[in-house]
């Protein structure tokens, strides 16, 4: 039977506080109202309550998550996680879960901190893992880790519905980025140059001198006949 993932707001987990401790280790309050399977060492079923979980270590290719009672003093798992990437953060906290057959806890998949891209993607042992895979029909990261020291170096592979092992799958890692064709340049609008206007050219001389003399002397005879006139009358 075909089980799909089941997501935070199911009625299955009650998220009914966080306190948000250092970007570094993530630190989360959380409350379920439902028993939960959490993979790690050991495997734990956390029954209704409040916890807490935060990141103890990580690196850009796996984490170490704990999760511990509410006072903190007392520790419930050590699980290894691998990161999964999303398009899209939100600014809760959200979880998502593998769902078992009915009358068995959910399993813990996944943990967003606000904000973030990258999650914790629980990696669960081998035998429960390959219960999950064929349970769910989905592939399930899986460790042979036994102990809190082999968390750091074990190998991670993922199980299949068919019980087969094989490489992580990409989906885990951050997806590239298909290329795009390069914008286009923003079309140029060409526009007049505004320019000062040009000093105007003297016109070349289109006539002879001796033209503005004649006129001259005309003017000058003219004024004298004039003045001529003027003393005779009063003579």
């Amino acid at each position: 039977m075909r089980i799909k993932t089941v997501p935070l707001f199911t009625g299955l987990l009650l998220l009914a506080g966080m306190l948000l401790g250092s970007d570094y280790n993530k630190r989360t309050v959380v409350t379920f109202n439902e028993p939960v399977t959490v993979a790690g060492v050991p495997v734990v079923t956390l029954e209704p309550g409040k916890y807490v979980i935060k990141l103890v270590d990580h690196d850009h290719s796996r984490n170490i998550v704990q999760i511990f009672n509410e006072r903190e003093d007392q520790l419930y798992t050590t699980v290894l996680a691998i990161a999964n990437y999303r398009l899209f953060p939100k600014d809760k906290t959200t979880f998502s879960f593998w769902e078992t057959p009915r009358g068995n806890p959910v399993a813990l998949k996944a943990w967003f901190f606000p904000g973030d891209n990258w999650g914790q993607e629980f990696v669960y042992p081998k035998g429960l893992a390959a219960t999950i895979a064929r349970d769910t029909g989905q592939p399930v990261p899986t460790s042979p880790a036994e102990t809190i020291a082999e968390l750091s170096t074990a190998p991670v592979t993922e199980v299949t519905k068919t019980g087969e092992e094989q490489p992580l799958e990409e989906a885990f890692n951050a997806p590239t980025p298909e290329p795009t064709a390069p914008e286009p340049a923003p079309a140029v609008t060409e526009t007049a140059a505004a320019t000062a206007p040009a000093a105007s050219e003297p016109l070349p001389a289109t006539g002879s001198p001796f033209f503005a003399i004649g006129l001259f002397g005309l003017l000058a005879t003219a004024a004298g006949l004039t003045l001529s006139r003027f003393a005779y009358r009063r003579s």
